[in-house]
Order: C-alpha cells, then sequence, then structure tokens
C-alpha cells in the first residue's frame, strides 16, 4: 500500500516483536527469509542483519525439532523487558497526560572519565521521551518514571541519576512556553507528518474494501508498525494545554489505531499459515539451543 524504505534489521525487530513472540520466540530462518520476501528485502540482507543482531545478542541460534525442522532463531531471554516496554510505549493509551499527574525529574552527573556514559544516557532519555531542561537535568510526564527506572538499571546507568517526582511546576517562565525549549516539537511534528502522508492514503483504501488477503494484510502492518514504533518513544504524551495549537500526533495516531485494528489480525493469521506456527500450540514442541 505504501513504499517500504525500512531497514531489514528493523523489519526483522518489528516482525519478531509483534508476530513470532505470540508464536514461541521462534522462527526457521528459511520461513523468516519467507517473510520478509514479502517485504522486498533479498535473503543475503536478511542473513547479514540476523548476523549482526546475533552479534548483539538480540537473538540466539537454535535448532527446532519436529515436522518443520530446521535452523532458526529465538528472541534472547534478555531481550523480553525491552520488547514488554516496547508493547507499553507503542499500544498503550494514546491520550495525553494531565498537568495533575506531574513530572518525573531525572538528575545526573557522569565524571569526565566516563563521558561515554553521558552520551549514552542523553540518547536513552530522549528516546524514552525526556526533555532537557538544562546540563544534566531531563524531565518528563510522572507516568514514564517505571520504564526510566527499568532502562536505566537495565544499562546500568542507574548510579549516574537521581530521579525526582514532582507534583507541579513552580518556577518563573510559563510553563508552555519552557516546554518549547525542553522539547524539540517542530522534529516531533514533522515525523508524525511523515508518517500520516505516509499511510493516510491506506487507510482511506482499507476503508473501500470488503475483504482483505492476510498476505496483502502483512505487507502493509509491518512498515507500518515499523514507522510508528519511534514515535511514541520521541513524544512522551505531554499534557494538551501545553502541546502547540494543531498538534499533529492526534491525526498520526488516528491512522495507526486504524491501520492497527484491521491489519494486525490478518497479518498474524498469514504469518501462522507460512511457519506453521500459532499460539495455541506454541508450547508443543521443544526447543534445542545451538551455541553459536
Amino acid at each position: 500500500m505504501t513504499e517500504n524504505t525500512s531497514r531489514p534489521s528493523s523489519l526483522i525487530h518489528t516482525v519478531y516483536g509483534e508476530f513470532v513472540r505470540r508464536l514461541g520466540g521462534w522462527i526457521s530462518i528459511a520461513d523468516l527469509i519467507g517473510l520478509l520476501a514479502e517485504l522486498d528485502v533479498d535473503a543475503p540482507a536478511v542473513r547479514s542483519a540476523i548476523s549482526r543482531m546475533k552479534k548483539a545478542g538480540t537473538l540466539l541460534q537454535e535448532r527446532r525439532a519436529g515436522d518443520r525442522s530446521g535452523t532458526g532463531y529465538r528472541l534472547s531471554p534478555a531481550m523480553d523487558p525491552v520488547f514488554d516496554e516496547g508493547d507499553r510505549r507503542i499500544f498503550r493509551s494514546l491520550e495525553p497526560a494531565g498537568l495533575a499527574d506531574g513530572w518525573v525529574v531525572a538528575v545526573f552527573s557522569v565524571p569526565e572519565s566516563e563521558r561515554a556514559h553521558r552520551h549514552t544516557l542523553r540518547s536513552r532519555l530522549s528516546w524514552l521521551g525526556f526533555g532537557n531542561a538544562a546540563p544534566g537535568v531531563w524531565l518528563a510526564p510522572a507516568r514514564v518514571l517505571p520504564d526510566a527506572r527499568r532502562l536505566l538499571e537495565r544499562l546500568g546507568l542507574d548510579a549516574y541519576v537521581h530521579l525526582f517526582l514532582s507534583a507541579e511546576y513552580a518556577g518563573f517562565t510559563d510553563l508552555r512556553t519552557a516546554v518549547a525549549d525542553w522539547w524539540d516539537f517542530p522534529a516531533i511534528e514533522a515525523q508524525y507528518a511523515a508518517f500520516t502522508d505516509a499511510w493516510r492514503p491506506a487507510v482511506t483504501t482499507l476503508r473501500e474494501r470488503t475483504d482483505l488477503d492476510p498476505a496483502e494484510a502483512f505487507r502493509a502492518y509491518v512498515p507500518m508498525l515499523d514507522q510508528w514504533r519511534r514515535l511514541p518513544y520521541l513524544d512522551p504524551g505531554l499534557p494538551e494545554p501545553l502541546l502547540p495549537a494543531d498538534w499533529n500526533a492526534v491525526a498520526a495516531r488516528a491512522v495507526f489505531t486504524e491501520l492497527h485494528t484491521r491489519l494486525a489480525g490478518p497479518g498474524l493469521e498469514y504469518v501462522e499459515k507460512v511457519t506453521g506456527l500459532s499460539a495455541a500450540t506454541r508450547h508443543q514442541e521443544p526447543f534445542h539451543h545451538q551455541e553459536p
């Protein structure tokens, strides 16, 4: 329904996160290559991306016994909290936070000898949706706190950070003005606009359809979800009174919600057909770990 411009490793990440996890966490390399072929990714690109993900510890190589035996890859257990966090951010309630909900403030100090940690902290806090209020001071709506704690602990960065919960802003500058300096609204809106421009035509097309082939649903859903899943991290869901007028996240969220509702089920049906796996039988066959 729209051109796929995602990197192979990103598409594989999305396929595992949305589908393979629901089917036991393992997929044969042959079936994965077949699925990615539907997204115009050739076999060498899939194998290259898998190799990098294996080296990074994201995937573990395994051989599965049974009628569809063969070498495949399953998600490393270390990735479970990463994908669980992704589910909460990507599919959580898309309503903005309320002003009365309060804020989480992160204050960090990193010795110059460990400045690489400083860069990691900045990038990960930004990825979680924190805005930068001052050097070493970041904040986000209070609901981001659980994910922030889990991420910092998982990366071993919790020793450098102090987290505070604040009920309300008591500064001198108008909060709406200050927030516009702490978050890059134009950059966030540009990504929402790109998503809406790319996928709104698909919504119109689907509304005119009375049937949808599962393979077609898969081909549309994976690139759409792959593009969308970055946005909830950049946008922490700031309270509506603090947002720019005509905040275009509203239109983008409506597009995502409708496409997810229409495409996710048939897309999973297609993956089950290709792999022979299903949520109902995911634990029937044993998995045998194959050392690298």
